[in-house]
């Protein structure tokens, strides 16, 4: 009797074992192929500006995969620019309705091994700790490899627009409160800080090598 328990135990194991295997098999092919997208950003009241970024799975495809997912629900409409550290980072992610960003909090990603440097122009999720990444982005102004050590890892970079990018606003730097964002939103980023630059879209351009599919 103890045999045959112990031979419904290993099944269950193994059952639970391939399902898993199945699941992670899955992720990988969501996030195998490359994809463009494309920022139409607000820089200052009157001026716009775009800039792409090209999303690298094999580098980082819990990220991507997650980034995929954001991009499709047009998250990031509307986010604006809150941490700018000029030669440093400009980081966006915090959603402008705060019930849209409480739906997100629980939402958190493993993390993936670092494979690509945080080098200029790249963008990687922020992360407060381990397995905490959820919507918050950086895109690197310059070279902070020294973040590799820290789980920051690169799943993106600006190929194109890179002297938008270059123009976000900084001037308010560290100042505007994220707790305030998180639970009043654009509301008090607009009445405290006007000048922010901001999304207007991000939009899916096209899969990488679609063009070379095509030839």
């Amino acid at each position: 009797q103890f045999s045959k328990m112990v031979h419904v135990v290993v099944a269950c194991a193994l059952a639970v074992s391939m399902a898993a295997v199945g699941q992670a098999t899955s992720a990988a092919e969501v996030a195998t192929d490359g994809f463009e997208v494309e920022f139409t950003v607000q820089l200052k009241r009157g001026e716009t500006g775009t800039f792409v970024v090209e999303v690298h799975p094999e580098w980082a495809p819990l990220a991507a995969a997650r980034f995929s997912e954001l991009i499709d629900e047009n998250f990031y409409d509307g986010c604006r620019f809150f941490r700018v550290i000029s030669g440093f980072m400009a980081q966006f992610g915090i959603h402008g309705n705060p019930k849209v960003s409480a739906v997100w909090t629980d939402k958190k990603i493993k993390d993936d091994p670092v494979v690509h440097t945080n080098e200029p122009y790249t963008m990687t999720f922020a992360t407060s700790g381990k397995d905490s990444r959820t919507t918050q982005l950086f895109i690197n102004f310059g070279d902070n490899s020294r973040l590799d050590g820290m789980d920051f890892s690169p799943f993106a970079k600006v190929i194109s627009g890179t002297d938008v990018v270059d123009q976000i606003n900084s001037k308010h730097g560290e100042t505007p409160n994220q707790g305030q964002i998180q639970s009043e939103g654009n509301k008090y980023l607009k009445t405290s800080f006007p000048n922010l630059s901001y999304i207007i879209s991000a939009r899916r351009v096209t899969s990488a090598g679609a063009d070379a599919a095509e030839l």
